[in-house]
């Protein structure tokens, strides 16, 4: 394993469901390659051996809900993070059509389960972040101390892009809720420009590079890591659309300042989400 440390901010459980559950991930997984962890369940112990060879210390994992059915329960979430409390971290999801039962559920997993995060994806609901449903969540997530995590940018899935725009959705909710940490996932292509003003903007908003190999990473994004923004992007994979090994070979073309890679792999994701090393 690497010396680094490295977290994955934007994974989730590889259930072997997801081409009837979530059929319209089937040509993103087809285009990235992977298409055969569509029909693979993984494990938990699976899961970890393909952490320990790729040197990823931990994973977020998020539970998935969609309109009228869950694809992936906060429960089924709770009993990976159980058999490897120090590797698997827990991010919950909701029904956004729901509120109060959503901020209950939400409640729930952060006491009860001890999740670190709630995540929507926007264009699973056509409702993009600034839509009413989602307030009584940001109230939510600022008592409780945690980050809303959200997908920025075109959807590789066949579903409408404009949920996805940094500007005016993100940058609408930083400015009502200016004590909400907003982790946005999947670098906001085409907009990248747009997700780092908004970065940049506000002091709670944040991007993690989820669904994108290192290679492919907008050269926009790297100046930023670089520079001004070495402390507000996070490395995610979207695991398991991406393989880990993979995305954590290729941080090394990035040529990233060692304090600069190491904020990016691991420091920043430790602070925003509140986690403690691996014991």
């Amino acid at each position: 394993m690497p010396d680094r440390r490295v977290i994955d901010v934007w994974a989730q459980p590889a259930t072997g469901r997801a081409r009837t559950d979530l059929p319209e991930v089937v040509r993103l997984l087809e285009k990235s390659g992977t298409a055969g962890m569509l029909d693979r369940k993984l494990e938990p112990a699976e899961t970890v051996a393909l952490m320990d060879e790729a040197g990823i210390e931990r994973l977020l994992l998020s539970a998935w809900c969609r309109p009228e059915r869950w694809l992936i329960s906060n429960d089924e979430v709770a009993e990976y993070v159980q058999q490897y409390p120090n590797r698997f971290t827990g991010v919950a999801a909701v029904d956004l059509t729901s509120p109060m039962a959503a901020v209950r559920e939400l409640d729930r997993g952060v006491r009860q389960l001890g999740f670190k995060a709630l995540r929507v994806v926007p264009w699973l609901w056509n409702l993009p972040p600034n839509d009413k449903h989602y307030f009584p969540l940001y109230v939510k997530c600022i008592e409780l101390g945690i980050p809303f995590c959200t997908q920025v940018g075109h959807t590789g899935p066949l579903k409408p892009s404009e949920t996805g725009r940094p500007v005016p959705y993100i940058d609408e909710v930083a400015l009502a809720f200016p004590e909400l940490k907003i982790v946005c996932g999947h670098i906001g292509y085409p907009w990248t420009e747009e997700m780092i003003a908004v970065a940049w903007k506000h002091d709670g908003v944040y991007i993690d590079t989820s669904a994108y190999l290192p290679r492919f990473y907008p050269p926009q994004l790297v100046q930023f890591m670089k520079t001004h923004g070495q402390d507000r992007v996070m490395f995610g994979t979207n695991f398991p659309q991406l393989p880990l090994a993979k995305c954590v070979r290729q941080i090394k073309e990035l040529e990233l300042p060692e304090t600069v890679e190491e904020k990016f792999l691991y420091a920043n994701a430790a602070a925003v989400f509140g986690l403690d090393p691996v014991r």
